[in-house]
């Protein structure tokens, strides 16, 4: 097909300054999409340069500091730069996985929002030819007394249940934490993992001059157009007038997809596919053929569409869900359409491959698109944006005298805790996922890290997804290693060797110095600990602009990490699982409360320095706890993080119908800055475990700790109907595990005034 110039469409507007500005395109970015067409664009032109260099697509504030994240490794069968990484686990095959976040659209329609944003992640999985056989989450919310929550959680919840029990996928885990910081910007990250051979990995990827191009999947409507600019920039009062620019999502239809595509994968048909998430149909041509080195060719007005009168701007923009593209070998049109058939979906044939290695996209045959494929995607612009530490920081870093007056007792702070959102069980939440689903999973939801079974072998699979928004505003650096070394660390409790991670970045506006100061440190963090650790990044997600009105959110980096568990029999959880146990401390106890939930809760402060992380101290930690498990020395570990000590006890023994512990606690070490019970009880320091053992296995665990290098001590002993407590032989705590327990269930749904959990 002959090539002629682009040319407007009919009705397009004139290209004014303001439109360019309505676009997100800055005057300097203006100049280098003229510069590289050489020529005025088009409108559909201008709306594809406007998706694509968005920050939500081309990443264009992080990729600097992205790259000095370690992504490679022994274990590493794809790295970032695909749709998921990919980590081998075994006897040919390799553990799929990403995480992504869907916040603004979670923030304006919540159900919509999160369901779409579960669709998209099970996509970017799937593309890859593996089949997704779990899911999690990481959400925040403001305060549950604050008047939009209760329905930015119910929608939300509802979203990623009805999306993911749909599915047939269940959902295994996840966390869930509340701060007035997240009141204007909550945060939904959904992480999916899923299962492939190493031979059948399918990239997203156009190669094969002349091979056809397929649009397959739902039809597209006008729902989502400009998605990807609104992730990336922040909400004002005007915010609710972005509904349109949210998906809504069919997981029937999605399904349907999965199959078809998995089917088709088997083949010898595919060569390579796309997922159309955000940037819709402009993302998938342009990065398929940007990774390839090749062009592709379109004609919109094969495109199915569920509306009429659809311009190739909208088409082009639109982020409907449940839709792919592929690359098809020559010869082999008949055999994919006849399988898309079978799943009663559209397989149009939209395209092809061309030697050139431009985006070319016509209208009934009319060029209304042409731009080169690299500059839309790795050419897109790059910042160096400035970094400045925040003002005031150091007062910050600072407990104040009133953190040692007035204090309640340690009982009565204990069962505020237990009471507090962050803390209390997420039951009225995770009742809502289906986690059983496939049978798989070994560890039921909230008893640890989730675990899912790998049939055919005796392995399985432990994952968590962690973070720490209060350590990171205090020092996002060291915020960031800990949030690494904990999802690590709970991996490690189920009795996985973590293997590889991935993360999702949230963020507010990196225009602002400060919150650029925040990322560029946070990413540093990371990095060392994955580096200490051996768990290399393979992908991830950065999501800026989370702030309302010039209120950003906390700084929130999440990281999801897998690990390996050779003999499923032997996974743990948290739960103590009977009476007459050795009670475990493995770690030191140092007491150190800046940063932590008790200061929030029972002072209400956001201060402190956060705990010190020594890795090579973590590392052994954690290689310990694998020993241990797999050597079937423990019957459970649990690893005290929001609350301390204290709290981490108490929730060994709940789910186990009563089941209570008697534990005399040697001080924590304290300068002075803090009270020194509070400090023992409800510090957070990192590096530890609480485990369970039968009395005959003690000194043979204390014996591995030692060889280890790893502190541990016995320090109680499981059983009675009550939490028992002391710190240096004097009782603090004493409290019946029914009340504690009645106290830690029904918090969070009373605070909501939902149902009775």
């Amino acid at each position: 097909m002959s090539r002629t110039a682009p040319r407007p469409f009919p009705g397009d507007p004139e290209l004014t300054p303001a439109v360019w500005r309505q676009h997100k395109i800055s005057p300097s970015e203006q100049e280098t999409a003229l510069r590289v067409l050489g020529r005025a664009p088009t409108y559909a032109e201008l709306g594809v340069f406007s998706v694509m260099w968005s920050e939500h697509c081309s990443y264009k504030s992080s990729r600097l500091h992205l790259a000095r994240l370690p992504t490679t490794g022994p274990g590493v069968v794809q790295g970032p730069g695909e749709n998921a990484g990919a980590v081998d686990i075994g006897d040919g095959f390799c553990a799929v996985f990403k995480m992504e976040s869907h916040n603004h659209p979670s923030f304006i329609e919540p159900h919509q929002g999160a369901a779409t944003g579960v669709g998209g992640i099970l996509r970017d999985v799937f593309t890859m030819g593996a089949r997704p056989i779990a899911l999690l989450d990481s959400l925040r919310f403001g305060r549950p007394d604050h008047p939009r929550t209760p329905e930015l959680l119910r929608g939300v919840v509802a979203g990623i249940g009805g999306y993911g029990n749909s599915m047939g996928i269940p959902t295994i885990g996840g966390e869930v934490a509340f701060h007035e910081r997240y009141a204007g910007n909550p945060l939904v990250n959904v992480f999916c993992l899923g299962i492939a051979r190493h031979d059948a990995i399918v990239k997203g990827q156009a190669s094969g001059v002349g091979n056809p191009v397929y649009y397959v999947g739902a039809k597209t409507g006008r729902d989502g157009i400009h998605g990807a600019t609104m992730a990336s920039a922040e909400f004002d009062e005007k915010s609710e007038e972005k509904r349109p620019a949210v998906q809504v999502g069919d997981p029937f239809m999605e399904k349907l997809l999965l199959e078809a595509c998995l089917e088709v994968m088997k083949t010898d048909a595919c060569v390579g596919v796309q997922d159309m998430g955000a940037a819709g149909l402009t993302c998938a041509t342009s990065e398929t053929g940007s990774r390839g080195g090749v062009g592709i060719e379109i004609d919109v007005a094969h495109v199915p569409q569920r509306e009429n009168g659809m311009t190739p701007y909208e088409i082009m923009l639109s982020e409907s869900q449940e839709r792919m593209l592929l690359i098809v070998k020559r010869g082999h049109e008949a055999e994919v359409e006849r399988i898309f058939e079978k799943w009663d979906l559209h397989a149009v044939r939209i395209g092809e491959v061309m030697a050139d290695d431009r985006l070319t996209v016509r209208e009934h045959g009319q060029v209304v698109v042409e731009v080169p494929n690299r500059a839309l995607t790795d050419e897109a612009p790059l910042y160096t944006r400035p970094v400045a530490e925040p003002a005031g920081r150091a007062d910050l870093l600072r407990i104040p005298a009133s953190a040692r007056t007035d204090l309640p007792r340690p009982q009565d702070a204990l069962l505020q805790l237990l009471a507090s959102p962050t803390v209390a069980s997420k039951r009225w939440i995770y009742r809502q996922y289906d986690h059983m689903v496939r049978t798989n999973t070994i560890v039921r939801t909230g008893q640890g890290a989730g675990v899912i079974r790998l049939k055919g072998t005796s392995r399985a699979l432990a994952m968590s997804v962690d973070g720490n928004g209060r350590f990171c505003q205090l020092d996002p650096r060291q915020g960031a290693k800990l949030a690494v070394a904990e999802a690590a660390r709970n991996v490690a409790c189920a009795g996985g060797q973590p293997i590889g991670a991935t993360n999702c970045l949230n963020f507010g506006n990196p225009e602002r110095p400060e919150i650029m100061w925040q990322l560029v440190e946070a990413i540093a963090g990371i990095g060392e600990a994955c580096r200490a650790l051996g768990v290399p990044i393979t992908g991830g997600n950065v999501s800026l602009y989370n702030e309302t009105e010039g209120r950003a959110i906390l700084p929130t980096p999440v990281l999801g990490v897998v690990g390996v568990i050779e003999d499923a029999a032997r996974a743990c959880g948290r739960v103590f699982p009977a009476a007459g146990l050795d009670i475990v401390l493995l770690g030191d106890n140092a007491g150190e409360l800046g940063g932590s939930e008790y200061l929030e809760t029972v002072c209400g402060l956001l201060r402190g320095r956060p705990p010190v992380l020594d890795l090579a101290r973590e590392r052994a930690l954690q290689a310990l706890l694998v020993d241990l498990a797999a050597a079937g020395l423990i019957g459970s570990a649990h690893d005290p993080s929001e609350g301390g000590l204290a709290v981490a006890l108490a929730e060994c023994c709940f789910d186990t119908r009563g089941i209570g512990a008697e534990v005399d606690l040697v001080p924590a070490a304290s300068d002075g800055d803090v009270d020194l019970v509070a400090a023992t009880l409800f510090g957070e320091s990192a590096s530890r475990a609480v485990v369970s053992v039968v009395p005959e296995n003690g000194e043979a665990v204390l014996a591995r700790a030692a060889t280890a290098g790893v502190p541990a001590r016995r320090i109680g002993r499981t059983g009675g109907d009550a939490i028992r407590i002391a710190v240096a032989g004097q009782a603090v705590v004493d409290c019946r595990v029914s009340e504690a327990e009645a106290r830690w269930a029904d918090a969070l749904s009373a605070a909501l005034d939902g149902p009775a959990a």
